[in-house]
């Protein structure tokens, strides 16, 4: 299965296939065991993968002697190191968010004339990482860093739907939202959030601003470890009528951030 081909054809771009069989070979192998969460042996990686074992050789010693998987000398079976978790906290996965966010938000901003800012949960509270203003005279800013309660704002209650329960739980019990929670018929918190799920999207009059509609979607897979909520705020006579003319480049932008930074789902084929 060639991954790169995939994605390209999956994103709607006619790139070149660099088809890179060694390179493929050493990616399907630390994938197959960091997603199977125990030591493998040359055979069963080889059953795995669907290939012969002695195809597997030389790309497992050239991963075992770079450190990236250890074998156990007694049952002979390998495992990660602890070496591709060092790479992936080498710098913040929020670094490439934002280089990924940065031109697609103008883009955007330009387009619809809005400000839009991009927004991560941490502890409960809706985090703003980045915004890029209306070109308009008269405009609205968000402060980046500014934090508030996630169930207050439609970027928060977007990320809440598209998290799963266990890490749901844990965001609403964190700083901001177990107080609300408390105070809230949770049969209709779920009811809403399955509707956010089901839509997509979510938009509402702005809870913490008078007059301020906001219109937000999801950037990330639904489940992934890293999302953010693209967020336009706006202060529109017609609410239906903004939803209406946003939404779709507002989630064109949140696919090409999406695909840019590398968080899409995986292609099967």
């Amino acid at each position: 299965m060639s991954r790169g081909r995939v994605a390209s054809e999956a994103n709607g771009r006619a790139t070149p296939d660099y088809h890179v069989p060694a390179l493929e070979k050493g990616l399907d192998i630390l994938e197959c065991l960091a997603t199977g969460g125990v030591p493998l042996s040359q055979a069963q990686l080889a059953r795995a993968l669907d290939r012969g074992a002695s195809e597997l050789f030389r790309t497992l010693s050239t991963l075992e002697r770079r450190g990236y998987i250890q074998r156990d000398p007694v049952s002979g079976a390998y495992s990660l190191t602890l070496r591709l978790y060092e790479l992936g906290h080498a710098h913040s996965p929020y670094e490439a968010l934002l280089r990924a966010a940065e031109r697609p938000m103008r883009e955007l901003a330009d387009e619809l004339r809005q400000s839009c800012h991009l927004s991560v949960l941490r502890h409960g509270a809706l985090v703003v990482l980045h915004q890029e203003e209306s070109p308009e005279r008269v405009r609205l800013s968000i402060e980046i860093g500014s934090a508030v309660p996630a169930l207050q704002t439609a970027s928060g209650r977007l990320m809440l739907a598209f998290l799963d329960d266990e890490r749901r739980g844990r965001a609403l019990a964190g700083e901001g939202g177990h107080a609300e929670v408390s105070n809230a018929a949770s049969a209709a918190l779920v009811e809403r959030l399955a509707a956010i799920r089901n839509e997509g999207y979510e938009t509402a009059r702005s809870e913490t601003i008078e007059g301020v509609s906001d219109l937000s979607v999801l950037v990330g897979a639904p489940g992934g470890r890293v999302q953010a909520a693209l967020t336009i705020a706006a202060l529109p006579r017609d609410h239906a009528e903004f939803v209406g003319r946003a939404l779709p480049p507002l989630r064109g932008c949140a696919a090409k951030i999406t695909a840019t930074a590398g968080l899409a789902p995986d292609v099967e084929t």
